[in-house]
């Protein structure tokens, strides 16, 4: 949060009018602003910003700082409902017209703006507000998880993308919660077992699922870990592989496994494997006419060559264990398999699909600590663009029919499990 923080330092220095943060966590996000303390911007002697929040159930209330005497947000509410009843704030247009006597240097929050921009009032009062705001250091800002922003406004509101908690401000999360219950602080090693367990959650959740977790010893890992898993499942197209196969249990393919052992050994080895089976279907260049699979390409192109990602091709027909492979890396490894449903997160709205990929994108690299492999699955590398498979900087396998001794070793390891 300390990058957004930082961001809006600058916007508001710079008169930016509106915002928008992208966030999973906006009650959070508020907090975390409210205690940054922003000023007015004549300097601290004229006191502190005034914060309001509006959201379709309660309307404009006041965002205040339970220590703080001064209540400018108390002050900036009376100012701004100019006698009204408050329930009359409730609808999203009076909302912001009403803001448009938000006091100077104040701030003002927008609770799932998405849900509103697609209406021409409430997008209308929105940009009624830009030059009134520039005028004088005031500034909207807009809160939701994702966006597409109406043509109207696209050149008018600044986007920001609040990142995920860092490793120490979830270990921060895990000293609080230990401290709440009277339990000695968990070891380094312990430690690093929890953020592991919950890199990739926003604060709130993540905060939940180490709640949940807690048992009179101490926060138990697998539990949290069935309850990270859950979350990253509630997040369209990502979806944690729950197997336990190894390489072990996986007959033939000597030379792939040798290759990805020395992958997952090495000085940089991965922290998470994403999975995208039959790659050629959902982003190749295929018959699709509507754009979607072209924006889609690109934005994961941008993200791996931006990450510096990389990963590996498996190509050949069903049934020759890319799959299977595939899966069991992250087994072998001892780090999470993620598979990346691409045809699963395509959507109806114009940009939705872009949104929900950027959206498993950034859940990806926080769980991983941007240290992804990628391994895709095709049964025809030629529909995929060369500029993709360029990405894939650690080789393109072929997997072949299993040989007469593979198959033997093969049955072998069905007769075990029997």
């Amino acid at each position: 949060m300390k990058t957004v923080l930082a961001q809006l330092q600058s916007a508001r220095k710079a008169g930016t009018p509106i915002c928008c943060i992208r966030t999973a966590d906006p009650a959070g996000t508020i907090r975390t602003i409210m205690n940054a303390e922003f000023y007015h911007p004549m300097g601290k002697s004229k006191g502190k910003a005034a914060l309001l929040a509006w959201d379709i159930v309660t309307g404009l209330q006041a965002v205040d700082r339970s220590d703080d005497p001064s209540k400018p947000g108390e002050a900036a509410l009376t100012a701004c409902l100019g006698g009204a009843d408050q329930s009359n704030s409730v609808n999203p247009v009076e909302a912001l017209t009403m803001l448009q006597k938000l006091p100077v240097g104040g701030i003002a929050f927008i609770h799932n703006a998405h849900r509103i921009l697609d209406q021409m009032g409430p997008s209308q009062a929105i940009w009624n507000l830009r030059d009134i705001y520039k005028a004088n250091t005031r500034m909207l800002i807009l809160l939701c998880p994702s966006i597409t922003l109406p043509a109207e406004l696209q050149q008018d509101i600044l986007i920001l993308d609040e990142a995920l908690p860092t490793d120490e401000e979830l270990r921060q999360l895990a000293f609080r919660l230990y401290q709440g219950v009277q339990l000695p602080t968990p070891d380094l090693a312990t430690q690093e077992k929890i953020i592991d367990a919950t890199l990739g959650l926003a604060e709130f959740p993540a905060e939940q699922a180490m709640a949940m977790s807690l048992t009179r010893n101490g926060i138990n890992i697998e539990e949290l870990w069935g309850r990270k898993r859950s979350a990253i499942n509630q997040t369209p197209g990502l979806s944690v592989w729950m197997g336990g196969e190894k390489f072990k249990d996986i007959g033939g393919c000597a030379n792939v496994k040798d290759f990805l052992s020395a992958v997952i050994q090495g000085r940089d080895n991965p922290r998470g494997i994403v999975f995208i089976d039959e790659i050629e279907k959902s982003i190749g260049t295929g018959q699709d006419t509507s754009g979607v699979s072209q924006g889609m390409l690109q934005q994961l192109l941008s993200w791996m060559e931006d990450n510096n990602a990389t990963g590996s091709i498996f190509i050949g027909p069903p049934g020759a264990a890319k799959s299977a492979i595939s899966k069991a890396l992250g087994n072998e490894a001892g780090i999470p398999t993620i598979a990346l449903d691409l045809g699963g997160m395509r959507a109806s709205l114009v940009g939705e699909s872009e949104a929900r990929l950027r959206n498993a994108l950034k859940v990806i690299d926080a769980v991983t600590q941007k240290r992804a492999f990628f391994v895709g699955t095709c049964n025809s590398i030629a529909i995929l663009p060369p500029e993709l498979r360029r990405r894939f900087k650690a080789g393109t396998f072929m997997f072949g029919l299993p040989t007469k001794a593979e198959r033997q070793m093969i049955w072998g390891l069905y007769i075990k499990k029997i």
